[in-house]
C-alpha cells in the first residue's frame, strides 16, 4: 500500500524539510475538509483581532486531522472549530514527543514530571487526557483560555523535551511557523484590521493611533506578566 507523503509546498529550508522526513507516512493537510494532522491551529478572533491581528483562537488536532480547541467554560470543540476555519497551522512532529511505556522508558529529560503531569500512550491519548481535564475548567480569555489548552497537550506530548509550554511559546510558535492556508486566511485576518485604521485615522487622527498603541501595548503586556511573573494567576 502506498505511503501518503506529507505537504512540503512551500518549504525552502533543508532544516524544514528535514522536520518531514522522520515520518514518511505522516497524513497530509486537507485544508478543503478541515483536517490538520498533528498540527497546532489558528483563526482569527472576531472584534478583537480586528484591533489586533495577532490575536487569535488556538486549537491542537488529532492524529486524523480533528481539530480539538477549548470554546467555552466546561467545553471542548471537537471537529467544529470556533470562531471560523483555520487560517495558519503548524506542522508538528510526532517523533519528537515522549510516549513512555513505563517510567523508566520517558525519552524527554523530565521522567517524573512528566509521568506526575500526566503521559499518553499516543499522540490521541495524551489529547484526550487534556480534553478530559479542561472540560472540568472554567474559560476566560485572560487567565484560562484556549492557548492554555493548547499548551497543556503540548505538556502532555513533553513536545521537544519540554513540559513547560505556556501561551506565550504557543503564540510565538504560530506567529513564527506558521504558514498560512490560502490567500483567502490572509485576507481574512488582516482585512478587518486596516479597515479599522484607516476609518480610525480618517475620523479621529493620530489620537485613535495612540489608542490603538496603548491597547495592544498593554494586552502584550498582561499576558507577558502574567505567564511569567504572575504564573499562579494564568495556571489552569
Amino acid at each position: 500500500m502506498a505511503l501518503s507523503i506529507p505537504d512540503t509546498e512551500g518549504l525552502s529550508e533543508d532544516s524544514e524539510l528535514k522536520e518531514f522526513k522522520v515520518s514518511p507516512a505522516m497524513p497530509p493537510v486537507d485544508a478543503s475538509k478541515s483536517r490538520f494532522p498533528y498540527c497546532v491551529v489558528w483563526t482569527p478572533l472576531p472584534v478583537v483581532a480586528w484591533l489586533a491581528p495577532f490575536v487569535g483562537h488556538v486549537g491542537i488536532c488529532r492524529e486524523d486531522g480533528v481539530i480539538l480547541d477549548f470554546a467555552g467554560p466546561f467545553f471542548v470543540n471537537v471537529d467544529n472549530f470556533a470562531f471560523g476555519s483555520t487560517a495558519r497551522y503548524v506542522r508538528l512532529d510526532i517523533d519528537k514527543c515522549c510516549f513512555p511505556p513505563h517510567l523508566s522508558g520517558h525519552t524527554c529529560e523530565n521522567g517524573f514530571a512528566h509521568s506526575e503531569l500526566g503521559t499518553g500512550i499516543s499522540w490521541d491519548d495524551a489529547l484526550r487526557m487534556g480534553m478530559h481535564n479542561y472540560q472540568h475548567k472554567s474559560y476566560n480569555l485572560f487567565t484560562c483560555n484556549c492557548h492554555s489548552f493548547t499548551a497543556s497537550c503540548m505538556n502532555r506530548l513533553a513536545y521537544k523535551g519540554s513540559i513547560r509550554w505556556n501561551i506565550i511559546d504557543i503564540a510565538v510558535l504560530v506567529l513564527l511557523k506558521g504558514r498560512w492556508v490560502n490567500s483567502a486566511a490572509i485576507l481574512r485576518s488582516f482585512g478587518p484590521f486596516f479597515v479599522v485604521m484607516a476609518v480610525g485615522l480618517l475620523i479621529a487622527g493620530w489620537p485613535f493611533l495612540i489608542g490603538w498603541a496603548a491597547f495592544s501595548g498593554l494586552l502584550v503586556a498582561w499576558f507577558l506578566i502574567a505567564t511569567y511573573c504572575m504564573s499562579d494567576v494564568i495556571h489552569c
